[in-house]
C-alpha cells in the first residue's frame, strides 16, 4: 500500500458546519422549506469545504461531511452514526437516548436499535459521495467511514447480544463498501474509532479483527488511514462557541493493540503520539498538531513545533493533520487551522 510524501497535510474528514444549518432544518419540519433545499444548501457547502482546503493548501480533501449533517449536536442524522445506521435495514426505525460518556451522565446520543442480522451488500452512499466531491476537485479525494467499534458500541442491541459477533458483520458490510469505493477510483479511505479508550481490551481486540476484516486486500494503491481519538467534541448550550473536553479521554490509551490494524496511517491527536514510539513498524503517523478543541488558530510555526518534540519520528512517517474534526468550528477558524498546517508542512519541510 502507498505511503504519502513526507509532512503531507490531510483533515480529518468533517468541516465547519454553519449554524444556520439547524434553521434550515426546522423550516423543512414546518413544511416553509423541501427537503430539497435542505440538500442543496448541503451541496453548496460541501463546495465550500473543498474550496476552502483547496484555498489553504490541503494535499488530500475531504467533502468535509457536510451532506451528513443537518446540524452539528448529537441527533439524526448525525455524520458519524445516524446517517449510517438510516441506511441499514437492521438499524432502521426508532432510536433510543443512549449516554456516551462518563464525565456527564446527561449527554447522550440517539441510539439506533439492532434488531436483526445487519447484511453485507447494503450500499452506504460511499462511491456517491466520492464522485461528488471529485467532480469539484482536481486534488486526491479521501472518502471517511465511520469505524464497526463505534457503530456497534453506541447502538442498542436487540438481535446479537455479542458486540463481537455484530463488529464482524459490520466489518463485512464494510468491506463490501470499500472494494466498490476502489473501483470508482478512490484511492484514499479513513476509519473512525474514538471509543477505544473506553473499552477493554478484548473489546479493542475485537474491533481490530473486525477493521482488518474491512480492509482485508485492498488493492496495493489504496492508502488507508484510522483516525483514533478520544472524542473532542464542544458541549454547553452555545454548542459552537464552547470548547468541551475529550469524551472519551478515560481509559488505557491502546496503542500495542492499534497499531495491529493492518492500515498504512493512523491518525491521532499530537499529545498521543508518544504512545507509538517504537510500535508504528513502517505506518505513518497523522499528527493532529492543530487542535479542534482550542478556538484560537495556530501559527505555522506552532504546529511544527508540536510535531518537532516527537524526534523518534521520522519525517517520511509523519502526516501532518488536526486532532479531529473542525465541524464545531466557526469557518473563519477552521480556514485559519488549515493554512496553519501548510505553513508548517513548508517550516517542516525547510527545516
Amino acid at each position: 500500500m502507498p505511503k504519502y510524501s513526507r509532512y503531507t497535510t490531510t483533515v480529518i474528514g468533517a468541516h465547519s458546519v454553519p449554524r444556520w444549518y439547524e434553521a434550515l432544518d426546522r423550516l423543512v419540519t414546518l413544511g416553509q422549506l423541501s427537503p430539497g433545499d435542505l440538500a442543496d444548501a448541503q451541496y453548496r457547502c460541501s463546495q465550500a469545504a473543498i474550496l476552502d482546503q483547496e484555498a489553504a493548501g490541503i494535499d488530500i480533501v475531504t467533502g468535509g461531511e457536510l451532506h451528513r449533517r443537518t446540524h452539528n449536536r448529537h441527533s439524526p442524522p448525525n455524520a458519524m452514526l445516524n446517517h449510517f445506521w438510516q441506511k441499514i435495514p437492521a438499524f432502521q426505525g426508532v432510536t433510543r437516548p443512549k449516554p456516551i460518556t462518563s464525565y456527564d451522565a446527561n449527554v447522550t446520543h440517539p441510539a439506533a436499535i439492532c434488531k436483526s442480522r445487519i447484511g453485507e451488500t447494503t450500499d452506504l452512499g460511499l462511491v456517491d459521495e466520492f464522485q461528488m466531491v471529485s467532480a469539484f476537485t482536481r486534488r486526491p479525494v479521501k472518502v471517511t467511514m465511520t469505524g464497526p467499534h463505534m457503530l456497534s458500541r453506541v447502538a442498542w442491541d436487540e438481535h446479537y447480544n455479542d458486540l463481537g459477533a455484530m463488529m464482524g458483520d459490520l466489518g463485512k458490510l464494510l468491506r463490501h463498501n470499500f472494494r466498490r469505493l476502489t473501483e470508482s477510483g478512490c484511492r484514499h479511505i479513513q476509519i473512525d474509532e474514538p471509543l477505544f479508550t473506553i473499552a477493554d481490551d478484548a473489546e479493542v481486540g475485537k474491533a481490530v479483527e473486525a477493521i482488518n476484516i474491512a480492509i482485508e486486500d485492498m488493492p496495493n494503491d489504496v492508502h488507508v488511514s484510522v483516525h483514533i481519538c478520544q472524542g473532542n467534541y464542544a458541549v454547553g448550550p452555545d454548542y459552537d462557541g464552547q470548547i468541551g473536553h475529550r469524551y472519551f479521554d478515560t481509559g488505557r490509551y491502546k496503542a500495542d493493540l492499534i497499531c495491529g490494524i493492518e492500515c498504512d496511517s493512523i491518525l491521532i491527536e499530537h499529545d498521543m503520539s508518544r504512545h507509538y514510539e517504537g510500535r508504528l513498524g513502517n505506518k505513518q503517523l497523522g499528527v493532529g498538531a492543530v487542535d479542534v478543541q482550542a478556538p484560537n488558530v495556530e501559527t505555522g510555526e506552532q504546529v511544527a513545533e508540536r510535531i518537532l518534540a516527537y524526534g523518534w519520528l521520522a519525517p517520511e512517517q509523519t502526516i501532518v493533520t488536526s486532532s479531529c474534526g473542525l465541524n464545531h468550528l466557526p469557518r473563519h477558524i477552521a480556514l485559519g487551522k488549515l493554512k496553519a498546517m501548510s505553513d508548517a508542512k513548508r517550516i517542516l519541510a525547510a527545516a
